[in-house]
């Protein structure tokens, strides 16, 4: 768990490094801060679960099982990137992981995460899906639809809300009354519960039992872990809507940082193994940031490949 997050976080400091070398076209949301969410949740899935995911998707992709290569070639817009570098950053997708798609649209991956639950349960199959969104999409209309939908029909979802506090730069409690976004499941008739998304073990243990009820058919669960992004909404926002003494107090509360404090407690791990976890990660985003800057370029005929109509 601790391997992932680490990946996680120099991973997403990395594409920070080279958008501002001008390699990453379009624009980045980084998951840096957020690292115990996917890490946590991602634990309790089998290859063969599924999860939807959101405009910040590279640490939902790591933590499922996806290939840092592939992740960082389509992130640069080459031709061996996860979507023949034609979706970019905000579009990634591995149906080899049970990773069905990262998509740009605010709450739009809530309705597919139910689509897939129904799927699995009229194939009859035990997969699961953990279905990734922000404090945002939980006021958009997809939102209730789909947790109402999946609730009505008992569908193996786990519903994981990442409240980063803001909305791009709209404060969560400006535009909600209820203090937890968890509040919310009493309305479907599921469980709902609040945690602390920087704790990865509370993470784990939440979703642990929202996977086991989603197996045995008994229906989803949302879960909001509280959270904040330690960058702007996007790489091109300074995010100076956010008090100083707010960024200061969530730094401190780093997720990396603390399980790494837990970790390095007696009969745990030593500081020279952590610092070989460490080591291994970094050779293996250098590789991956070797891959992709020597990589080809989409040709621009191959725009009208792999499309419908």
């Amino acid at each position: 768990m601790y391997k992932k997050m680490f990946e996680i976080r120099r991973f997403e400091e990395k594409v920070f490094e080279l958008y501002a070398q001008n390699l990453v076209p379009g624009t980045i949301h980084l998951y840096a801060g957020e690292e115990a969410i996917a890490v946590g949740v991602c634990s309790n899935l089998r290859k063969d679960d599924y999860i939807t995911s959101t405009h910040r998707g590279h640490g939902h992709c790591i933590a499922k099982g996806a290939e840092l290569k592939r992740i960082m070639a389509e992130i640069l817009g080459k031709k061996t990137g996860y979507c023949k570098g034609k979706g970019g950053s905000m579009h990634i997708a591995d149906f080899n992981v049970g990773m069905l798609g990262a998509t740009a649209v605010v709450g739009a991956g809530l309705p597919i995460a139910v689509g897939a639950g129904l799927s699995i349960k009229l194939r009859g199959t035990d997969n699961v899906v953990a279905c990734f969104f922000g404090d945002g999409a939980s006021n958009q209309g997809t939102f209730h639809e789909a947790i109402n939908m999946a609730a009505i029909w008992k569908l193996p979802v786990i519903f994981v809300c990442e409240n980063n506090v803001y909305a791009m730069g709209t404060r969560q409690s400006t535009v909600m009354l209820v203090e937890n976004i968890a509040d919310r499941a009493i309305a479907y008739g599921i469980p709902g519960v609040a945690v602390d998304g920087n704790n990865v073990l509370t993470v784990y243990e939440a979703a642990q039992k929202a996977v086991e009820r989603a197996r045995t058919g008994q229906g989803p669960t949302l879960i909001e872990c509280k959270t904040y992004r330690h960058k702007g909404h996007s790489r091109i926002d300074p995010a100076k809507y956010r008090p100083k003494e707010e960024v200061e107090e969530w730094l401190r509360k780093d997720p990396i940082k603390r399980f790494k404090e837990k970790l390095l407690q007696p009969n745990t791990l030593l500081e020279t193994e952590i610092r070989q976890i460490e080591k291994e990660v970094l050779t293996k985003i250098e590789e991956a940031v070797k891959f992709a800057i020597e990589s080809p370029h989409p040709f621009a005929e191959e725009a009208l490949e792999d499309v419908y109509a």
